[in-house]
Formats: C-alpha cells, structure tokens, sequence
C-alpha cells in the first residue's frame, strides 16, 4: 500500500513592507529632541506611496508638543521611521511631508535646495515669457508654497503653517536662486484659515509694486497687477492653452481665406486669451467678464499690443445670460473660450457645479459655426478630469451638436503634477471642433 509523504507545513508569507525604500532601511527612532507622530497602522500605505499629506484620523498618538509649523517625524507602531512633516494642529491636513529620507535634516540648507532645483527646473521656459511659476509647492515637494515670477518681481503664497513658519529662510533661497530683490505676498487665499493663519497681503523684501508689471508671453505683451488681481496677478498655468488657442485661431484663418474669424472669450479677466486670439491673426475677440476693472485691464492689455477696441470689444455680463442672447439672436463664432471660475470649491458643490458646467458648453456649442473650436475649461479641484470630460459630452448629446474632441489641455510645465499627489491636477480643459 501507497504512503503519503507527511505534509510540509505552509511556509509563513512575511508581511509586506510597504514603507518607502528609504523608510525600510532604518528601523531606528528618528533623531532624539524631535516630537513624533505614531501613525495608525491602517493609514500607513498612503504614506507608503509617498502621498505628502497625513489627515487627522491618521495619527493615533503624538510624543512631545509641537508647535505649529514645527517639523516632526512621523513613525509606524513599531516606532520606525516614515517620513519628516511639519505639524499643523489645526488643519484637517495634520502633517505635510517634507521628506522620506531619514537622514535629511530640514534645516536652511535643505530649504535652500530645494528652492535652487525648483527654479532650475524653469529654465526652459525663459525664451518665451518672464511670467513664470517657480514653486508649485506638493509637485516642488514645498507644500503649501507658490511663487510667481514677474519680470524681476516675485510674489509668493504661504499655504501652511509649515511654510509660513519657514517663510524668511525661504524668501532668502529664493532671492538667491533668481537674484530678484523685490518680493512681495499675496497669501489672501481662504485655505490659510484651516491652518489657522490670518490672511496677509503686502511688502516683504525690496520696493513695493507701484503700477502693473508689464510682461510678455509668446510675443504677446501684458500688465500684471499684483496687488489685487486675481490668484498673483495673471493666469500663468494657462500659457500653454493660449498658444493653443493662437494656434487654432491660426488654422481657422489658414482655412478659410477672407472670412472674419469671430472669437468669444467668456470669463475673460483681463483677456489673456482674447489677445492670443488677435494674434493668431482673428478679426476681433468678444471679451465678456462680470468686472468691469477686468475689462479694463483687458483693454489696456490690447492698447500694449496695438488693437483697438474693433478688434477687442468688451460687454460687462454674466456669461449664462450673454449665451442665451448670443442664441436668440442667431450669433455665430468661430472659436469660444469658457474659463469659468470654480463652480466646486468642494466635494459638496459637485451636483450644483456639474450642472453649471453642462449648460454654458450646451450654450456655447450651440452658438459655434461648422468646424469652430471650443476650449472649455474647469478648475475644480472636486471634479476630476474624466468627470469633467462626461459633463461636457453631456452637453454635447444635449446641445446635438456632432464634434470631436481634439486634445485634452492642462496647466503649463511650470505646473508639474507629483505622480503621488493627483489632487494636485486641478485645471483641466478640451479642445472640441464642430464636425
């Protein structure tokens, strides 16, 4: 009779450690004089994927006391090493990382560094503009931290108490790395009363602003006000779409010699895209905004460039309202821009801002002549790119106007997402043509 070999027992499978590399090779404390934060083993693996914010739910104890803005050391139940952070005892946010490497230390000298590589990294853009996105603070691994560079002025955004904390050090790296002087703050963005900060606007190094910074973009000439204009002054991440634009204005004009190319730019601001438009070569370019000192400014902006008010004209309106009037009176464009401001700040306002959305594209795509453009625009943070994307073939199904969808758009190379922050994509576009 036939014996069965006696069983092995089942090799034990050794759990997975899903700490990064750095991480892994270390199990020590962290650096003594440090407060540390244990992180709930169950919100480990975000970290593990180098995911650079640590929510409130997911630090079950805290050794020491920290001030806000204080650096601190994250650590697994076994008291292991994961990750520097700077403290915010009042954000929902309790930590952004500043590294995954134990042996950084996050002193001036880091700060520096990371200033240096984040302005190098720029460089490539200087031939075609001096109106530049230094810092993109997750994607720079600086969270909570934008500077803006125009011509020789800096302006900058404190996001986070850890930011704001390191503020001065961080100004000093920055003067450094551009050898501009004059550095002035525009952190008036509502997300700085999460961290329990107060707004602040004003001088912090050299001469304070006294009149719009002139600059240039691809040839094309504009004024910044960087004292009240919106986010620090100009839409930079849309450099990219505007040349896209010109360049579709540009194909439009190549294909239908002696016709008057008609643009519409709604939520114009100061027309950044009306003037790349004009000089894609359109015979004028509608700008409708809700401010009339935006419009203003769009004008001025034209007036730099040589177009008068024939080829910019401007209408104060609210753009739901001008789109159904364009539709009564049977107006037609060849190319549209919608630029709409945030219709979700938050995941609440999803439904409310869906909605929004899918009605001014069904308007406008009603209004586009055959073979016009239409870029639209979202900059949500709520709604992603592929919810977006469903939206407007929404709008596109109820507007029953066939067209194709040409590219997808997204902010410029000084925007760079961080592959382990999707949060942090927060404008997205399509460029759709009428069939």
């Amino acid at each position: 009779m036939k014996t069965s070999a006696p069983r092995r027992p089942a090799p034990k499978t050794a759990q997975r450690d899903h700490r990064p590399p750095a991480a892994r090779a270390s199990k020590a404390a962290p650096t003594p004089g440090y407060a540390h934060a244990f992180v709930r083993a169950d919100k480990e693996r975000s970290l593990a994927r180098r995911h650079p914010w640590l929510f409130a739910s997911g630090i079950e104890r805290v050794v020491g006391t920290p001030a806000p803005g204080e650096t601190i050391a994250l650590v697994d139940q076994a008291g292991g090493f994961i990750a520097w952070a700077a403290w915010s005892p009042q954000s929902s946010i309790r930590a952004r990382i500043w590294s995954f490497d134990p042996a950084d230390r996050i002193d001036d000298a880091w700060f520096a560094a990371r200033v240096q590589r984040a302005v190098a990294r720029r460089r490539h853009l200087r031939h075609r503009t001096d109106a530049i996105r230094l810092v993109c603070g997750e994607a720079d691994a600086l969270p909570g931290l934008v500077v803006d560079q125009y011509g020789q002025q800096l302006v900058i955004q404190c996001l986070s108490v850890g930011i704001d904390t390191h503020r001065e050090t961080l100004i000093d790296a920055l003067v450094s790395a551009t050898g501009c002087q004059d550095v002035y703050e525009r952190s008036d963005a509502s997300v700085r009363s999460r961290e329990g900060l107060p707004p602040f606007n004003g001088l912090r190094r050299g001469a304070m602003p006294t009149a719009p910074i002139p600059i240039e973009e691809d040839g094309v000439r504009y004024e910044v006000d960087v004292l009240q204009g919106h986010k620090t002054g100009f839409y930079i991440d849309q450099r990219d779409n505007r040349l896209a634009v010109r360049h579709e204005v540009e194909r439009l004009v190549q294909e239908r010699p002696g016709q008057a190319i008609q643009v519409l730019n709604a939520f114009a601001y100061t027309g950044g895209f009306s003037l790349a438009a004009l000089a894609g070569g359109a015979h004028s370019a509608l700008t409708v905004d809700s401010s009339a000192e935006a419009l203003a400014g769009a004008q001025r902006n034209a007036q730099r460039n040589g177009w008068g008010q024939e080829q910019l004209p401007v209408e104060q309106a609210d753009v739901f309202a001008l789109l159904s009037r364009c539709a009564l009176e049977q107006r037609r464009f060849d190319l549209i821009v919608l630029d709409p401001p945030k219709f979700a700040p938050a995941a609440a306002h999803l439904d409310r801002a869906a909605r929004a959305y899918k009605e001014i594209n069904r308007k406008a795509l009603s209004l586009l002549s055959s073979g016009g453009a239409l870029f639209t625009f979202s900059c949500s943070g709520a709604v992603n790119a592929d919810l977006f994307q469903k939206i407007i073939a929404a709008a596109v199904i109820d507007s029953g106007v066939d067209c194709s969808l040409v590219r997808r758009l997204g902010a410029g190379t000084d925007h760079p997402i961080a592959m382990t922050h999707p949060e942090g994509e927060y404008l997205k576009g399509l460029l759709l043509r009428r069939d």
